[in-house]
């Protein structure tokens, strides 16, 4: 084992850390990996093993202190996703019998529906294309 150099240790190492990684999906077994990466360079590069064992440290915890906040981050503002009868919210529908106040009917995403007016006293007639506002029940309140 005297044989072999500094370097492929690091990058036996690495490639240890990469494992849990896989088996885990725990990004920071990844970003020490990385780490043994820069040691296995700093020992190529002939550094002794002090200075390997800082840059491994050095690397290591910079991913962890800079990469792990941002990624919780953008975790935590990913958008939701609509579905159901909040996707057709906002979505545009074609008037098929005069709606109002009282009632109506209109083609919204291929499907036939009841849908009244938002305004009461307003009133869509056949053919015109309306933005639905709100469902209500199986009711799509339309302007």
């Amino acid at each position: 084992m005297e044989n072999i150099d500094a370097w492929v240790w690091w990058l036996i190492g690495a490639v240890a850390l990469g494992i849990p990684l896989v088996m885990t999906a725990m990004p920071e077994f990844g970003m020490l990996s990385v780490g043994a990466v820069a040691g296995a360079v700093t020992a190529g590069l002939g550094g002794g093993t002090v200075l390997q064992v800082v840059v491994f440290a050095a690397v290591s915890v910079a991913l962890i202190g800079v990469v792990r906040p941002i990624a919780a981050r953008h975790r935590a503002q990913r958008p939701e996703l609509a579905t159901g009868v909040e996707a057709l919210k906002g979505k545009t529908a074609v008037v098929l019998e005069r709606v109002d106040g009282s009632g109506g009917r209109i083609k919204l995403a291929g499907e036939t529906w009841s849908a009244r007016a938002l305004d009461k006293d307003q009133s869509y007639e056949a053919g015109r294309e309306v933005d639905v506002v709100e469902i209500d029940g199986a009711t799509a309140i339309v302007m």
